[in-house]
């Protein structure tokens, strides 16, 4: 049976910095003990208590949630770290790759630009192949958001797995593999699922637990893809959203918009004028105004698409909160 071998960050000459007011602990991320030294992992890992290997965090937490506010979303610290000497049964080194999953923007529904950050740092500080001991990554901030809030007010727990495979060096004519995971959870704080609590007003709402988690990602309306010619990361969504006639000829041609809402701002707009509610809600008169969106996806929570309706009939402002919506 594996035992899963852990160092403390503070030992006698080999100081690791703490993480968000936390000691950081190494883990050998699973595999064979005999090469789990090949790649490890440090960070405020703390679950399960007796034997941590993985890190289950409460939002705002300061002790693993490195922006120590209840914000619905959990910042978690994490370097990768190669030919670790943590574990004195683990002999082998010479590391000649380490590749992350889900790490290139390929399209991928999967692709997570954290885990680009995370394989960028190993490409540039450890730089495979090599045979240097104990060379760790800088810090790389991995952001899990909660689920939520969505009907009268629930929150869930969410978590990404960080996932990664390292070939060592030719040893005695072989190659060794070390398949490494650390889980990582985000707990809601339990006062902390008001959406006035987590967002500054319905359109942040909208643009974090809408488009940055369903509508911003690889393949579809990120700055890589942006499908349609739509771009809804943070910062382009509303400029690319409001009174913008949409790139369907069908959807044009009826005098929608993308999102209508009449200028001055804050008088009355209107859903079944605007192409993203009429998208998000599956209510498209025909093949030709295009697929339901999220595309390949489940259908938006009711709550979720009632906030958009809500938002639109306000008049699509960009700050402040729209009643009905928090």
């Amino acid at each position: 049976m594996k035992t899963s071998m852990v160092r403390l960050a503070l030992a006698m000459w080999s100081i690791t910095l703490p993480l968000a007011g936390a000691w950081a602990i190494e883990v050998g991320g699973g595999g064979s003990q005999k090469r789990d030294c090949l790649v490890t992992f440090d960070a405020a890992v703390n679950h399960p208590a007796a034997k941590p290997k993985h890190v289950r965090c409460t939002d705002g937490d300061p002790a693993c949630d490195s922006d120590g506010v209840v914000n619905g979303l959990c910042t978690f610290e994490v370097r990768i770290c190669a030919n670790s000497t943590f574990n004195p049964e683990c002999t082998i080194n010479g590391v000649d790759s380490i590749v992350i999953d889900n790490a290139i923007d390929d399209g991928s529904p999967k692709f997570d630009p954290d885990f680009q950050s995370l394989q960028t740092a190993v490409d540039n500080d450890i730089q495979p192949p090599t045979t240097n001991v104990d060379i760790c990554t800088a810090t790389t901030d991995v952001i899990v958001p909660i689920k939520g809030p969505i009907g009268n007010n629930r929150c869930r727990r969410q978590r990404k797995k960080i996932k990664l495979d390292a070939l060592s060096q030719l040893i005695d004519g072989r190659k060794f593999k070390d398949r490494d995971t650390l889980k990582l959870s985000c707990e809601p704080d339990p006062n902390g699922c008001e959406p006035m609590v987590l967002f500054s007003g319905t359109f942040d709402r909208i643009q974090r637990q809408v488009f940055n988690q369903s509508c911003a990602v690889s393949g579809c309306h990120d700055s890589q893809t942006q499908a349609a010619n739509l771009l809804l990361e943070t910062g382009a969504a509303y400029g690319n959203l409001v009174n913008q006639t949409p790139s369907n000829p069908s959807a044009s041609g009826d005098g929608w918009l993308r999102v209508h809402a009449p200028n001055p701002p804050g008088t009355s707009g209107t859903p079944e004028m605007s192409y993203l509610f009429r998208k998000i809600d599956d209510d498209l008169p025909s093949a030709a105004y295009g697929e339901r969106m999220p595309l390949g996806k489940k259908k938006l929570h009711r709550t979720l698409r009632d906030v958009i309706e809500l938002w639109i009939s306000d008049g699509a402002p960009q700050t402040g909160w729209v009643p009905g919506t928090f």
